[in-house]
């Protein structure tokens, strides 16, 4: 079995071409495959492997105090999802290209798994305000599965996002408003620019889609969750929708 890890973290990297080189080194070390992305504002990776290659590149990173505190999200599959390995320096960990959106500062208000279910189950938060669920995700996305009664935007980028919200504008006011995507990264973004804009009480899940899963299951949540690897979509069990070796 392959050891899938998801994590991110925003946090001032000021030479980014130096780290990367450093976790390609590490990444190569233990033949791991994926994706890591590496910006002035963070980091984010999608890696596969062995599972000792997996751990002992994630406590090489953890030495780091940077990442020390990393959320990371685990899944496994029976081959491995990616075909080579890719690390990359980018402006954005997640291209967004607005102001007011930097997590560097401080996060976006979060909401837990749990909580939201809860919410969700009652009909309303705490506050006995309505909860209306944005999914901050593309529509190639969103075909796959999404949260029940979900509001939905017909996007290609998450840099199409604040456009496709206009219309939306009054009803989000009226609600508090829960932001999600596949781990976290881009609802965290959104809650952030969404609040500056004064779009109302906007939190984000914490942890997205995947962190949602492992805490909850599917309750609430109707099909799969579509993930940028060979596996295409994972279900509320993390079980991949394709795997080669199954």
């Amino acid at each position: 079995m392959t050891l899938n890890i998801a994590a991110y973290r925003f946090v001032a990297i000021e030479a980014p071409a130096t780290l990367a080189d450093r976790i390609r080194a590490w990444a190569e070390a233990g033949a791991l495959r994926g994706t890591v992305l590496i910006a002035p504002e963070g980091l984010n990776l999608f890696l596969a492997g062995a599972d000792a290659a997996v751990h002992g590149f994630l406590a090489r990173l953890r030495e780091d105090p940077r990442f020390a505190a990393m959320p990371v999200k685990y899944s496994r599959s029976r081959s491995q999802p990616f075909a080579r390995l890719k690390v990359k320096v980018k402006p954005e960990i997640i291209s967004f290209r607005r102001d007011n959106a930097s997590p560097l500062a401080a996060r976006a208000p979060a909401v837990a798994p749990g909580e939201l279910a809860r919410w969700l189950d009652q009909g309303h938060d705490d506050a006995g305000r309505p909860v209306l669920l944005l999914d901050t995700r593309n529509r190639e996305e969103v075909g796959y599965g999404t949260f029940a009664g979900a509001l939905t935007l017909p996007i290609d980028n998450f840099a199409d996002l604040p456009d496709a919200l206009q219309p939306h504008r009054e009803a989000l006011r009226d609600a508090t408003v829960v932001g999600f995507c596949t781990g976290g990264i881009r609802c965290e973004k959104a809650a952030l620019w969404m609040r500056a804009e004064g779009l109302g009480d906007v939190l984000q899940l914490d942890g997205g889609i995947l962190g949602y899963f492992e805490q909850v299951g599917g309750r609430h949540y109707r099909g799969r969750c579509f993930v940028f690897d060979a596996r295409i979509a994972l279900d509320p069990q993390l079980q991949p929708l394709l795997d080669d070796a199954a």
